[in-house]
């Protein structure tokens, strides 16, 4: 049985235990190897990058060998300052601890004896010509995002209007049917059947599909069905932030649903809080248009209306007038005058 809203906070988080150096490559950095693919297959193991100036000045009793090093001007003109043994020994002292990567900001280069010892060692030595500021920071959100936490569920993730809306439920509930029929009214699937939901710093969830399935849907009765060829471009996207998720369940006539919506029902997925809603199902129901609405009603919530808050302050006042004035006449129609209608 797949999990319930209730069970996606018990869902095992998985994480990378290390990557391949040369899938730095893939950052937006313009990264280019000054040692042709050496070290491309060590591993970095650490989301954290380091920049190894005590170290190259002798200090190495702390050095956090098994991270990215990055060298920038300071680490740089250090070693040009050096005498030529020097300057090697210093590098050395680096290289030697089997470091991952060295990655040289600013566009810098190497003397080549230092790009000698890289190579020696199997050290990748890649250059970017960003500065180090950006270069840190845009290795953080990389490295980051490659060992962040992220749970496989099974279910249909579609944009509503902008909002991203997670299907799950039971298998054959008509999961895939109701994603299929949103993309028809102009939405875009993000994925279905496997769902991958990564956390994005404290209180962000991103979702995506699998690399294997990308956008191929499976009815039953039909088959696997292609939605970026079928419906085009425009009806598929490969990322979308997680914002409502929305249970599919049977109808059960004993059971006791949401009927006003006063109080926001949430359930927590690798430790951040989303919005969810039960949404009963039976033969007839318009399931398509209710997740529109709950989408657009998730869009009112956010920009500061709640229908059944507004509701429930018109009751109060009512009473509170009525319980002030018990003989006072009230009209209960919504308008006081039918005006004439020719029509």
């Amino acid at each position: 049985m797949p999990p319930s809203s209730l069970m996606l906070a018990d869902l095992e988080p998985l994480r990378k235990e290390a990557i391949a150096v040369r899938t730095l490559l893939e950052a937006p950095l313009k990264l280019v190897s000054l040692n042709e693919q050496v070290g491309w297959d060590n591993l970095i193991s650490d989301e954290n990058v380091h920049r190894p100036q005590l170290a190259l000045a002798g200090f190495l009793e702390l050095f956090t060998s098994h991270r990215l090093q990055v060298m920038g001007n300071t680490e740089v003109y250090y070693l040009r300052s050096l005498g030529t043994s020097d300057r090697v020994r210093a590098f050395r002292g680096i290289v030697e601890r089997k470091v991952p990567a060295i990655i040289l900001t600013n566009g810098h280069q190497l003397d080549p004896e230092l790009c000698a010892l890289a190579t020696e060692y199997n050290v990748a030595l890649l250059q970017t010509p960003f500065e180090t500021t950006r270069t840190v920071h845009i290795l953080s959100e990389f490295l980051g995002d490659q060992f962040a936490p992220h749970v496989v569920v099974h279910g249909s993730f579609v944009d509503v209007y902008g909002v991203g809306v997670l299907f799950i439920g039971r298998s054959g509930i008509g999961k895939s049917e109701i994603a299929l029929d949103l993309v028809e009214r102009g939405h875009r699937l993000v994925a279905d059947d496997v769902v991958i939901l990564t956390r994005k710093r404290d209180a962000i969830l991103m979702g995506t599909g699998s690399s294997l399935i990308e956008h191929v849907v499976e009815v039953r009765g039909l088959g696997v069905i292609d939605v970026r060829q079928m419906f085009g471009i425009r009806a598929i996207r490969y990322q979308k932030r997680l914002e409502i998720v929305v249970e599919l369940q049977d109808w059960n006539p004993s059971e006791d649903y949401e009927r006003i919506g006063l109080d926001d029902s949430t359930v927590e997925i690798l430790g951040i809080a989303i919005s969810s809603v039960k949404l009963p199902i039976f033969p007839g129901k318009n399931i398509t248009v209710i997740a529109e609405v709950i989408a657009l009603n998730y869009l009112l919530k956010t920009y500061g209306y709640n229908a059944a808050r507004e509701l429930a302050d018109k009751l109060e006042r009512e009473i509170s007038r009525r319980v002030q004035q018990p003989s006072a006449t009230h009209d209960q129609r919504m308008v006081t005058y039918f005006q004439g209608d020719d029509e």
